[in-house]
């Protein structure tokens, strides 16, 4: 299988040049498609068994981090697609996101945990949870992280350093999964309450909420405005952050879940689960741009794109 993933790398590693990028999952394909946003093109597919699923893209390190939901194993990337590190974390490894310098933190969903583990994979921490946690997302200036308890129906906020638990949070909705930090603010997509919830973490507490449509998945934010996949309605919806009154929706291919800004923040990518697509929304004039055809299942669930250092 690496042999084959190897060769694929191979045949379209040419474009590795500097640029905005996207690792894209797709779980029911086994796959790994890496896409160059500047032209709209995958330029390495990499075999990953195990039905890939959560990802985040460290663009400032040049490697992308992977879990296949199915085994809990954790895989490194290369901005090329090649496999370049992996570590057993065990089944329930799901969510995850890029550590301030670098290495991720990776939710335990079946041990209810959040371990933090450095550049080389060596665990630095770990820390009680709520149950079931599924997203992870860090603070701007990297002092904390939470996860999104899905089972508890809260958040829990945790020093990035330490791993103290400073704060559990219920959440306007029942299931957060997806969860973003934007100025300042939690934002979780609450899949059983149709909602989406804003949490000022310094206060603990939930400070408003946005209606999406239904079952909604993950939040982005881009262009000064808030999206948020619904996964039973095949749309994202669309949302002022400030007054957090929706401003629309944009119908997108079938079950819609990941979700992440461009770099420039002009627009939004959207992994369709069904329709084995990406789009691309322009964040002001909220026309799909672009689709992309990729692997069956995409998911992309974390933090996928980002820019490309130039060395």
């Amino acid at each position: 299988m690496i042999r084959a993933a190897l060769a694929a790398i191979l045949l379209t590693s040419p474009a590795a040049t500097a640029g905005d990028l996207a690792f894209v999952t797709s779980q029911n394909g086994n796959a790994v498609s890496v896409i160059d946003l500047s032209d709209h093109r995958v330029i390495a597919t990499t075999t990953i068994e195990g039905a890939p699923a959560p990802v985040a893209y460290d663009a400032a390190a040049g490697r992308a981090y992977v879990v296949a939901a199915d085994t809990g194993r954790l895989t490194v990337l290369s901005e090329a697609g090649e496999i370049t590190g992996s570590r057993e974390l065990g089944e329930g490894a799901f969510g995850i996101a890029v550590a301030p310098g670098g290495g991720v933190f990776v939710a335990d969903w079946y041990g209810a945990r959040l371990i933090r583990l450095d550049a080389d994979l060596a665990q630095m921490w770990q820390a009680k949870t709520g149950a079931a946690p599924a997203g992870v997302a860090v603070s701007t200036d990297g002092t904390l992280v939470a996860t999104a308890d899905r089972d508890a129906d809260g958040v829990s906020i945790f020093d990035a350093e330490t791993g103290e638990r400073l704060r559990q949070v219920g959440t306007a909705g029942p299931h957060p999964f997806g969860i973003t930090w934007h100025e300042g603010r939690i934002w979780t997509a609450d899949v059983q309450g149709n909602s989406v919830s804003v949490i000022d973490p310094a206060a603990g507490a939930v400070i408003g909420s946005v209606p999406s449509g239904s079952h909604p998945y993950a939040v982005a934010f881009a262009g000064g405005r808030g999206f948020v996949t619904d996964q039973y309605g095949s749309t994202v919806t669309v949302f002022d952050p400030a007054s957090l009154q929706v401003i629309g929706t944009v119908a997108t291919g079938d079950y819609p879940e990941g979700i992440a800004a461009l770099p420039d923040g002009s627009g939004v990518v959207v992994a369709n689960w069904d329709s084995d697509t990406v789009q691309i929304i322009d964040a002001e004039t909220l026309a799909i741009t672009a689709e992309i055809d990729l692997p069956a299942g995409p998911r992309a669930f974390g933090q996928f794109t980002g820019r490309q250092v130039q060395p």
